[in-house]
């Protein structure tokens, strides 16, 4: 098994392609006698090569054992985990597909044939609960709030996160796109949102749309950029946010009943025309509070009869999942 520092290592070769030792022991701020012994070990056990000879010795990462470990992967396998898999570094580095995974089972000492076939199964085991590319939330929303459901449907496009693998390929666009206001990650999103936003409007016969309100006042708003970039040719509903001295953010309140009341006492429907039926979009399904309290005003104000909800991503079971978003 790697430690940590091993992985340091391959971590600094692979992006630099060739490195000398006095490159790593600076980078790293490690004695020469710590990184010699890393290098021998990891040359030992095949994972970098040393080219050259001194005083001119550079060492790389032994691509032959990245081919190896390539060969052995199911081809139906590798394809799988390109579509689906991206890893955003600590650093910032976009990740995706095979590299991607390849990098994340570096991190956590996996052994990636093995792991390949075990994030199969568990993508298996959640795409169980898509239909036509969307998962239906309304279990979770009548577990949450039993006889004061207000939205008529509710789903996700994926999960924000699932087990072992932590979040999907849209959990980490989305945390990442808002946080940092990335316009590659949100315009990738707008990309996967579009098509099924058409076909709920179509479906359900949607006369009007709703965008859930922002609360968290960033350079760039993700709910804003995507509303321009879905380009949709239906009527706006109003819905406000009413902001008090301290805005105070869904995520950051871990009782229901908190939620509840912050969506209660934060979001407002002023919307005057009426409509047969309505799309509520939101960012993340966390508790459901908010979309549940916008619905319950559209009903109670006989804006609509029906009401779809549909967020980006949801959480799984419970909530506190989606804290980062």
């Amino acid at each position: 098994m790697k430690t940590n520092t091993s992985q340091k290592i391959v971590d600094f070769i692979k992006k630099n392609k060739t490195t000398t030792a006095k490159e790593i022991i600076d980078f790293l701020n490690y004695s020469p006698q710590v990184i010699h012994r890393h290098l021998n070990n990891l040359m030992e056990d095949g994972k970098i090569k040393k080219i050259g000879k001194p005083p001119k010795v550079f060492y790389s990462i032994n691509k032959e054992i990245e081919q190896e470990i390539e060969a052995e992967i199911d081809d139906d396998y590798k394809k799988i985990i390109e579509e689906n898999f991206l890893k955003i570094t600590p650093a910032g580095e976009k990740k995706e597909g095979w590299d991607g995974f390849l990098y994340w089972c570096r991190k956590v000492n996996e052994d990636p044939v093995k792991t390949a076939a075990e994030y199969i199964k568990t993508l298996e085991k959640y795409k169980a609960y898509k239909k036509n590319g969307l998962i239906d939330g309304m279990i979770k929303f009548k577990g949450t709030f039993k006889n004061e459901v207000f939205l008529d449907n509710v789903f996700y496009l994926d999960f924000y996160s699932i087990e072992r693998f932590g979040k999907t390929k849209l959990g980490q666009q989305l945390l990442h796109g808002k946080q940092s206001g990335n316009k590659e990650l949100i315009n990738e999103i707008i990309k996967t949102t579009r098509p099924k936003v058409v076909d709920v409007i179509k479906k359900y016969n949607i006369g009007g749309v709703g965008f859930v309100p922002w609360t968290i006042n960033r350079k760039v708003q993700f709910m804003n950029e995507l509303e321009r970039g879905l380009k949709l040719n239906i009527k706006k509903i109003d819905i406000s946010k009413v902001r008090g001295e301290i805005a105070v953010a869904q995520k950051s309140l871990s009782k229901i009943d908190e939620r509840i009341e912050n969506a209660r006492n934060t979001m407002v429907v002023t919307e005057k025309n009426h409509f047969q039926n309505i799309l509520l979009i939101d960012d993340a399904v966390g508790s459901g509070a908010t979309l549940n309290e916008i619905a319950r005003q559209i009903k109670q104000k006989k804006i609509a009869k029906k009401i779809i909800g549909l967020a980006i991503t949801g959480s799984f079971k419970g909530f506190d999942i989606i804290s980062e978003v």
